[in-house]
């Protein structure tokens, strides 16, 4: 059952926003009242902020469970969204975690990050929840303006203004196409509601002779097109993945690991909405694979999960900088989770939650183990991590099963993921069109294949290459800490998944219909 509220009805379902929103205020106060600034503190007062959020949502657990549309339909509040809201809270407390003990932001005036920082957890909130095209664009714009300004962050670094300049660059002419193609749905239907637009499409682009219906059936597609540009855009789907490279390689790390699996998480999110509501008439994941304006709608995902995934492992083979080849990494987990997408069911949404909650972990570590390792060496490159099994085994041994991890090899929390997405596609095997479920499910396999060829290599440098000096790696307390809860995390999860797959089922349910 779905509720509309209006404004102030919704107040009391907006908490959590409402707690980010203040604690976002509070953080940019502190740093025009405060000088001088404790970096821990504010670590402190940033990590407090998101447990009071985290508090409120879980205060909605006490209320009824349905599904409601609030501010008049602008925004959801359903399990689904309460998932995805977890998923971010978790990605920004543990990359505080991380930038409190990193040497990257030298500014003693460290509170502007986590207030930037937090502004990107509240757009991806509104990611997840939007049923508006103009809530969905303003979500967007919300999670990458500030993006923009972390990625420069660090004062007088080259490479961080050429990353910060760039990420401009593609994500304005992103944002512009997104727009553009907005405007041309909402000039077709005279809706930019998600949840009726389904309905009101399906009917305009029904099949007919006239001439000037083909027109439209076309404008539709178009439109339809520019707007996936602005979500391919978020999750680095090819074409839209030219940005990441660089900006990963510039960035401050502790930013980009949070880059790697929180917006590209809010993509996903804001995906499924928009595919499984607007793209399917209202009717969820089967109404998806009935396709609209005679498009096969999961089809053309599953050429884009293809494409990305191949490019993305292909362009990693070669890279010797690890910010760069986990980058490219990045790109082809996101064609992996474009499989569950391109599914059209149930089990395919809940196979993206699964991946991308595993997703966080292995990749926060992964990004966690390259910052300890630049800062024992002052660099990122493949061969600084020559011989680190006999300069520091911890972290030789970590970084090896977040690799491994990657790959998706079991016993691993990674394989588990994996396995989820390959079940969602192959269960269309004995349906209609279930030969190119079968060769997206070969070609995913073989690009695994191909992805540990790169993993290997610095799995290769770790444990047998000779160390090149008498250089001593020593990461902090709290990064070593951090390093063996997330492989313990890998492990128990690769072989006692019930409660992600619980969790996920549990939280299947979202608003498709008005």
């Amino acid at each position: 059952m779905t509720i509309t509220q209006f404004n102030i009805a919704s107040a009391s379902w907006f908490r959590p926003e409402l707690a980010l929103t203040a604690g976002i205020l509070l953080l940019f106060l502190l740093d025009v009242l405060v000088r001088k600034q404790s970096r821990y503190r504010v670590a402190v007062l940033t990590v407090a902020a998101l447990a009071c959020v985290g508090v409120a949502a879980a205060l909605l657990a006490f209320q009824p469970v349905e599904s409601r549309a609030m501010f008049n339909g602008m925004i959801a509040s359903d399990p689904f969204a309460t998932f995805w809201k977890w998923l971010f809270l978790g990605a920004a407390a543990l990359t505080v975690l991380i930038a409190a003990r990193s040497d990257e932001f030298p500014s003693p005036r460290i509170g502007v990050f986590y207030a930037l920082l937090l502004s990107v957890v509240l757009g991806m909130f509104l990611m997840a929840t939007s049923l508006d095209l103009l809530m969905l664009y303003l979500a967007i714009e919300m999670v990458s303006l500030p993006s923009y300004a972390i990625a420069g962050y660090k004062p007088g670094d080259r490479r961080a203004a050429e990353a910060s300049l760039k990420y401009v660059i593609y994500g304005g002419v992103a944002s512009g196409i997104m727009l553009f193609g907005l405007s041309y749905i909402y000039g077709l239907v005279g809706s930019t509601n998600l949840t009726a637009l389904g309905v009101r499409l399906e009917s305009l682009a029904a099949p007919a002779s006239a001439g000037g219906q083909l027109g439209l059936r076309v404008a539709l597609m178009v439109a339809v097109i520019f707007v996936l540009c602005g979500i391919g855009y978020k999750i680095a789907a090819v074409p839209w993945h030219m940005w990441c490279p660089d900006v990963y390689e510039g960035a401050p790390t502790p930013f980009v690991a949070f880059l790697s699996v929180g917006p590209k998480a809010a993509g996903f999110a804001l995906a499924v909405r928009v595919f499984y509501s607007f793209l399917a008439s209202g009717g969820g994941p089967e109404g998806f694979a009935r396709g609209l304006a005679d498009v096969p709608w999961p089809a053309v995902v599953g050429v884009l999960s293809a494409v990305t995934m191949t490019l993305g492992n292909l362009s990693a083979l070669h890279q010797n900088n690890l910010k760069r080849l986990l980058a490219y990494s990045s790109i082809s987990h996101a064609g992996y989770a474009l499989m569950g997408l391109a599914a059209a069911s149930q089990l395919g949404v809940q196979s993206v939650m699964i991946y991308m909650l595993v997703y966080l972990v292995m990749n926060l570590g992964a990004f966690l183990a390259v910052i300890a390792i630049a800062q024992a060496t002052g660099s990122e490159t493949i061969a600084d991590c020559n011989g680190l099994s006999r300069r520091h085994p911890l972290l030789a041994v970590t970084f090896a099963v977040f690799l491994f991890s990657l790959t998706g090899l079991p016993p691993l929390a990674g394989f588990v993921g994996k396995w989820y997405l390959f079940v969602a596609v192959l269960s269309h095997y004995a349906g209609d069109g279930g030969a190119w479920y079968v060769t997206l499910a070969v070609i995913a396999a073989l690009n695994t294949a191909i992805s540990l060829y790169y993993y290997v290599r610095i799995i290769r440098a770790m444990f047998i290459e000779a160390p090149a000096g008498e250089l001593v790696v020593r990461p902090r307390v709290s990064y070593q800490i951090m390093l063996g809860t997330f492989s313990a995390a890998l492990l128990l999860f690769g072989v006692w998944w019930n409660p992600l797959i619980e969790w996920t089922q549990a939280s299947l349910t979202f608003l498709t219909r008005g």
